[in-house]
């Protein structure tokens, strides 16, 4: 086939749902304009970063390009007059920053096409339509029966997959879509068994499994044709949109926001737990629920897209399921995924934020135990229930399914085996990216407790006692060295004070010291000594070093003086004469 011979071997090595975020460095003013240089940055790692420069005109054709999304974004406004003045610029700066934070953050436009155009053009300066266009031209030139109605543009969130209206020419009203798509990262299959195993999508047969009526895959991509339903997917059915629309106008902004009742609920969850349990059975990989990946035919929710694991796509919710390392299996991705879209069909919109804190009412009290066994941060932490025990709880457990189709879908156990060897690769992937996330959280939580004002209190009180602490032991030294002086010249620091007649004890270390001589009898009745006020007592034990070296810094500290007294002093050396 002319299809399977022409585009180059490889995978996309690069993940398209590995969140940019972008923070303007700097901005320089030329001669009529203003640049912004802005570091992008992919996932958590500053390795993985460059530089961008854009001037305001770039920011307006990017909103210009997101108004079909009917979101209100907050670019600044327009300025023809005194524009380039300094202020002006700093404070414009800070309003393209706080775009740039909403556009990356928002799941559905932070993955759009022109968005990553915008912050990496070199990793996305390929027209992919063109690409597609050229593969189902080279696909039709062997299979002539199909023909391109039109192309379906952007009906879909990926960047690298293409949509296409077909027909067949012996029946031009039966209506089929093609989609086509590059080999993504997580491609772990031989070309000879992803070949294979494309080939056997079409004999799947499976009550909750759509149709597919032709697939195809080479060295680079694959190429999937199933029947069109006018009535869409469990997305269009929950926003009331439009099949056909881009993705950006039909989910981004909902003009009415309403969940589904209680019985489709339960009805379409429990169809689906049972094709996720039946996929898990057959040793087949998916990971890839959402409801933009559920057909509805009547009252039956039909799962799409079996190809893009065996494609080694990324998930719709990869960056969700990425920070928690919990869910490190694809069951474990399959069950956060039904999360996801068990909040959107009783809610009528995705959560703001995951993990959810608290959930509004719901339908059912059942809803609730459910979305919280999956979605919570205990569930993140702790673990979560698997499909089997899903479809116990209360809410499914009492649905009476009414198909009585038989499924069939016969996988070779030679391709079980290869279907095995690429999940477990497919999740080493996702465990060494929750490992780096982890760690980079855990980096950031430390640098920011290190910078918070609480902690720079701390470390200046610290400080200060470290300060005094130092202080006191050179107080220390100083009087311990003092001490020591005195003592080799034969008084020591801590005796008692004594006459100058008087001998000086000896130091004992015992619990008691040899009492002081009494003074002299005085010389003569003409001149008495003075009377001492002193009673001669027992020495003391000597006292601790530690105590005395307190005592002596504290007297030097308190020492003022002004509290000194002047001192008389009658010299009585001269000879007298009588």
């Amino acid at each position: 086939m002319a299809f399977m011979e022409k585009p180059p071997a490889g995978k996309v090595l690069l993940d398209d749902t590995v969140p940019l975020t972008a923070q303007i460095e700097a901005s320089q003013s030329l001669h009529s304009h203003t640049e912004y240089i802005i570091r992008v940055q992919r996932g958590v790692s500053a390795e993985n970063s460059w530089q961008i420069v854009r001037r305001y005109s770039d920011f307006d054709l990017l909103n210009n390009s997101l108004q079909i999304s009917t979101l209100s974004l907050p670019l600044p406004p327009k300025k023809l007059i005194g524009n380039m003045e300094r202020e002006f610029i700093a404070e414009r700066q800070k309003g393209l920053q706080a775009y740039l934070d909403v556009i990356t953050t928002h799941h559905i436009l932070s993955n759009c096409e022109v968005v990553k155009k915008f912050l990496d053009p070199n990793s996305y300066s390929v027209n992919y339509t063109e690409i597609a266009l050229q593969h189902v031209s080279m696909f039709f030139r062997s299979e002539p029966k199909w023909e391109v109605v039109e192309p379906l543009k952007d009906i879909g969130w990926r960047i690298r997959k293409k949509y296409f209206l077909m027909k067949i020419k012996n029946q031009p009203k039966e209506r089929l879509v093609l989609s086509w798509a590059d080999l993504g990262p997580d491609k772990y299959l031989s070309d000879k068994d992803l070949q294979y195993a494309v080939k056997l999508l079409s004999s799947c047969s499976h009550p909750y499994i759509y149709k597919v009526t032709f697939a195809i895959a080479n060295e680079s991509s694959a190429l999937v044709i199933r029947p069109f339903s006018e009535k869409g997917t469990l997305k269009d059915l929950i926003y009331k949109a439009k099949p056909k629309e881009p993705f950006l106008k039909k989910y981004c902004n909902p003009k009415k926001i309403q969940g589904l009742e209680l019985q489709q609920i339960k009805t379409y969850g429990r169809q689906i737990l049972e094709v996720l349990k039946f996929l898990h059975e057959k040793g087949f990989p998916y990971g890839h629920l959402h409801s933009a990946n559920v057909m509805l035919d009547g009252d039956t929710c039909k799962l799409l897209d079996l190809e893009n694991s065996l494609l080694g796509l990324p998930s719709f919710y990869r960056s969700y399921f990425s920070q928690f390392r919990k869910i490190n299996t694809l069951e474990g991705v399959d069950v956060h995924c039904f999360g996801h879209l068990l909040f959107e069909m009783t809610y009528g919109r995705p959560p703001d934020t995951i993990p959810v804190e608290s959930f509004a009412p719901a339908p059912s009290v059942f809803v609730v135990s459910v979305l919280e066994s999956i979605l919570t941060c205990e569930a993140m932490k702790n673990g979560m229930p698997t499909v089997s025990r899903l479809l116990q709880m209360p809410l499914f457990s009492d649905v009476l399914l009414t198909n009585s189709e038989k499924p069939q879908f016969k996988v070779p156990t030679k391709l079980k085996e290869a279907l095995k060897i690429s999940k477990e690769c497919i999740e080493k992937r996702l465990t060494e990216e929750q490992k780096l996330f982890h760690q980079h959280r855990r980096l950031t939580r430390a640098q920011s407790h290190h910078g918070s004002e609480e902690e720079k209190k701390k470390r200046k009180i610290l400080a200060r006692k470290k300060s005094k602490r130092s202080a006191y032991e050179s107080g220390e030294e100083h009087s311990a060295k003092y001490s020591n002086s005195n003592n080799s010249a034969g008084s020591g620091a801590s005796s008692p004070l004594t006459s100058p007649s008087s001998p000086t004890p000896p130091s004992t270390s015992g619990a008691s010291s040899i009492p002081p001589a009494p003074p002299p009898p005085p010389l003569s009745p003409a001149a008495p000594p003075p009377l001492r006020t002193e009673v001669p007592m027992q020495q003391s034990p000597r006292p601790d070093v530690s105590t005395s070296r307190g005592a002596l810094l504290s007297s030097i500290q308190n020492f003022q003086k002004g509290t000194l007294k002047q001192t008389k002093t009658c010299d009585y050396s001269a000879p007298r004469i009588s």
